[in-house]
């Protein structure tokens, strides 16, 4: 009956690597894979540029997020004013703001996801 090698230098002897392999893992240098090539990285962008950029790409989010903070705010004032008729129309009225940001998050989900790649 044969000996099976006990460990990986054995099987494939004593000095030899794997393929492709330095030793550590160089992110400069990354191995190559056969029929795979990478994307170049897109140059990192700060809070304000992203910001911007998504409120381009969907401009009803941050409209619906400010109109839910705004209805919010107005019907606690109206709520510390004992205004309890006000402050119910604008509890209403958020949550009529929330929703429509929820929708508008989802409609622009939904046409990213239709956007042919580039």
């Amino acid at each position: 009956m044969a000996a099976v090698p006990s460990t990986l230098h054995e099987e494939h002897g004593a000095d030899s690597k794997p393929s492709g392999s330095s030793g550590a893992f160089d992110p400069l240098n990354p191995p190559v894979i056969p029929g795979f090539t990478p994307r170049p990285r897109a140059a990192e962008e700060s809070f304000q540029e992203k910001f911007i950029r998504k409120t381009k790409e969907n401009p009803f989010v941050p409209i619906g997020c400010l109109g839910t903070a705004g209805a919010l705010m107005y019907g606690l004032r109206a709520f510390k004013h004992g205004k309890t008729r006000q402050s119910q129309l604008l509890m209403r009225t958020r949550i009529f703001a929330q929703g429509f940001t929820v929708v508008a998050i989802i409609v622009g989900v939904a046409a990213a996801a239709m956007k042919p790649k580039q």
